[in-house]
Parts: C-alpha cells; sequence; structure tokens
C-alpha cells in the first residue's frame, strides 16, 4: 500500500554520489535514511527523500519514491551543489541551514535546470543574495526564463575543464549533454 510504502522509504538508502545526475531511484535494498548520509566531514548530504512520487518525469515508475541529492561542500569557500524540486523546498531549505551551522554559502553550483534539480535557485538566491551562480553557458542562457537573476551579477560561467578552487577541494568542470 501506498503508506506502508511512505513508511519504509523512511529506512532506505541510495547510494550516494557525486555525479552529475544526482537524482536516482531507490532500491528495496536500501536500508538507512539518506538524510543519514555523510560523505565526508567535509561533504554533507543534504538533499531530501520523496516517497509520493510514483512517476518520475511522468514516465519511469518508482514504486519506492526518489531522492533529490543536493551536497554541501564546506571548505574556505562553501559550495551547494544543485537544489531540488519545489514541492520539497521547506525540507530541502532546512538541511541546508543546519548543515551551513550559520555560515554563509559562497557558491550554488548548478549542473542543470531540471526541476528536480534546480527547484530551488531562487529561494536560494534569496535567501544568500551574495551567493555566487555556477553554471555552464547553456544554463545561463536559459536561467533568466525560469528565475529573476541578474546573470551578469551574480553568475560564474564554467567552460569544459575550468575550475574552481574552494580550499582542499577543486571542483571540475566537465560537461555531460544528455
Amino acid at each position: 500500500s501506498r503508506r506502508q510504502r511512505q513508511m519504509c522509504i523512511r529506512d532506505r538508502i541510495a547510494e550516494a554520489c557525486l555525479f552529475y545526475e544526482y537524482s536516482f531511484i531507490r532500491t528495496e535494498m536500501e536500508c538507512k535514511k539518506m538524510s543519514d548520509v555523510r560523505i565526508s566531514d567535509d561533504i554533507l548530504y543534504i538533499g531530501v527523500d520523496d516517497g509520493d512520487l510514483d512517476l518520475f518525469e511522468s514516465q519511469y515508475e518508482v514504486p519506492n519514491g526518489v531522492s533529490y541529492n543536493s551536497y554541501l561542500i564546506i571548505d574556505d569557500k562553501i559550495a551547494v551543489m544543485d537544489t531540488a524540486d519545489t514541492k520539497v523546498s521547506e525540507k530541502w531549505l532546512s538541511n541546508l541551514e543546519k548543515a551551513l551551522g550559520g555560515r554563509k554559502p559562497d557558491y550554488l553550483v548548478i549542473s542543470h535546470l531540471e526541476p528536480d534539480h534546480a527547484g530551488n535557485i531562487r529561494a536560494a538566491a534569496e535567501k544568500y543574495p551574495e551567493m555566487k551562480l555556477v553554471l555552464n553557458s547553456k544554463s545561463a542562457a536559459m536561467i533568466v526564463q525560469f528565475f529573476e537573476i541578474d546573470i551578469e551579477k551574480r553568475g560564474i560561467i564554467v567552460k569544459e575543464g575550468e575550475e574552481l578552487n574552494l580550499g582542499r577541494h577543486t571542483l571540475k568542470f566537465i560537461m555531460a549533454p544528455m
């Protein structure tokens, strides 16, 4: 039943990974909540589980729901890796704020603009007005169609192979078109 599936989803974990496509379908073998995942002392999971979703992208059955995966890298500079779907905004923002522990993010790295990854760009940009948005040129051209953000002022446009140094961590940008 739906209720059993919702209760069961809370006891499952999906493999934590830092690929461009963060959202993935959860399996029956999972045994912990994603909220319990800690990648390392510097990389924290701040995503949200969604046990209510039956169809991912309106075509893929997901009987166990999905995880909207987002990560926080804490270093000399702090980077948020993707956001989450707007239907989980409150929980995602709460996870972000808790993980930040009073600090403010320097960067929001936007992998692409699908709603399950980019739904909370506006909320994050409004909450942290000094935060820069790191994205590629295609995303920069499209973002203004969805959000009222001055990309000229707030954006850092990255190209293939460019790097962003956070301190002990360096992000290297590799375009991975679908």
